[in-house]
């Protein structure tokens, strides 16, 4: 006869590995997705100065989104967590080999432009994979509610951690844009990344990871509804594409405003790639910083209650940033670099890390509440609209391009403005008489016949 304390001490030792396993692949996540913006301003620079182009690999990382989110969550129902999780780091290692291969022909940069933007692309399908496996998956370990959103945030610290330190070493790498400078310049961190994930493999390998939700073998759920038919979940959807473009197009466009020396730029003195690498970590600093602080209070501190405060102080921030003048500068920190100054508005845009540290778990946390069986659905479709990152960063740096870095950000104020929206009102579920159990689908079936 089975001991049940044993049991229950399996399970929660089972329950333990897969959040840690989680997390790890979270960092990988973030890892592989902040590559693209910095790497974007040595191919800017390339291409005199054209910030627009520089910001293309970005967009192809978060296009494959587009492509893949939907496919990624009926992977992930046919083969489950752990296998979907594999092939993610898999297609990863393919990806930067061909960002790689990119730098192998340094004559030819209209032809290793197509090559950069193809394996930033092929990059892209992982980290949507990836996001796709942690994310329901963390929400399902913490069952749902506060807790799920409290695991969500610990998730996302460890992707805040990755997200610091690569544009990080990437401005130490590059220090400052010169005709010289090229996709070789960032080689080390390319082989870094492939290592990791090669690592990551192995591991994830030996690890048992739970299967909630998934079939094996046995009759599919079926699907009398489907996500569309919850508000709040579209509502969520678009709230999603919103957030990512907004977390990616603060600190992206303040790494070119930074980095350029035009008219335009911020005119920041001396290796102006490693000061701007550094500021824009901080933002990524920031936002471990915050998701740390929403992991100790999410068990009793509501996803709506949070999205509605940093939203709002994100608003703030960013309004006051465009209002300053660029000619007001502070000091940058010893420790970041010593001796230069940058405009007062890179900082208050850096300390909007804080605020979108938590916006990610609480949107999707609200927007999948009440969802039962199409929960795994949803995270496909969330993943599919993770290409608002690409989009919205692309737009902006198209405004920044007429009007200026700084007036572009007025576009992240309004996206604010529609978080502010669903915090308040868009994140009330209004379809709760829809059946989201295979029992209540019996029953409403019954009842019809």
């Amino acid at each position: 006869m089975t001991d049940p304390k044993t049991t229950a001490s399996a399970s929660s030792n089972g329950r333990l590995i897969a959040i840690v396993a989680m997390c790890f692949l979270f960092a990988m996540i973030s890892f592989v997705t902040n590559l693209a913006a910095p790497i974007g301003t040595i191919w800017g620079y390339q291409y005199e100065g054209n910030s627009v182009l520089g910001m293309m690999g970005n967009m192809m990382n978060f296009l494959a989104y587009l492509f893949m989110g939907i496919p990624a969550g009926k992977l992930l129902q046919k083969i489950g967590y752990k296998k979907t999780a594999l092939w993610a780091m898999a297609v990863g290692v393919a990806g930067l080999l061909i960002q790689w291969i990119s730098s192998l022909q340094p004559g030819d940069m209209n032809f290793n432009f197509v090559i950069y933007l193809l394996g930033a692309f092929v990059c892209g399908f992982c980290v949507c994979m990836l996001n796709t496996v942690v994310n329901p998956m963390l929400n399902l370990l913490g069952g749902g509610g506060n807790r799920g959103n409290q695991l969500l945030q610990i998730g996302n610290s460890f992707n805040s951690l990755t997200g610091t330190l690569t544009p990080l070493f990437v401005g130490m790498l590059v220090g400052e844009l010169t005709d010289s400078t090229s996709m070789t310049t960032v080689e080390p961190l390319l082989w870094i990344a492939i290592g990791v994930f090669v690592a990551s493999f192995i591991v994830i390998s030996f690890v048992t990871i739970p299967e909630p939700g998934i079939s094996k073998g046995k009759v599919m759920p079926r699907y009398t509804h489907s996500p569309w038919n919850f508000r709040h979940t579209v509502l969520g959807v678009i709230g999603i594409f919103i957030y990512v473009g907004i977390e990616v197009g603060i600190p992206g466009t303040l790494n070119f405003y930074l980095s350029d020396q035009g008219p335009t730029g911020a005119g920041v003195e001396g290796a102006a790639s490693a000061i701007a690498g550094a500021i824009v970590a901080v933002y990524w600093l920031l936002m471990l910083c915050g998701r740390l602080l929403s992991s100790v209070i999410s068990a009793v501190v509501s996803s709506k209650t949070q999205l509605i405060v940093v939203s709002s102080l994100a608003m703030l921030l960013v309004v006051a940033a465009i209002l300053i003048p660029s000619s007001c500068t502070l000091p940058v920190p010893e420790f970041l670099y010593s001796g230069a100054r940058v405009p007062v508005s890179a900082y208050l845009l850096i300390i909007c890390g804080l605020c979108t540290s938590v916006m990610w778990g609480g949107i999707f946390n609200l927007a999948v509440e009440g969802l039962g069986k199409y929960t795994a659905q949803a995270s496909g479709i969330f993943m599919m609209m993770v290409v608002g990152g690409g989009v919205i960063p692309l737009v902006q740096q198209v405004i920044a391009k007429n009007v200026g870095y700084m007036a572009s950000y007025w576009l992240i104020a309004i996206c604010l403005g529609y978080l502010l929206f669903y915090g308040l009102v868009g994140s009330k579920n209004v379809n709760t008489d829809i059946p989201v159990t295979e029992e209540e689908d019996a029953e409403e079936i019954a009842n019809a016949i």
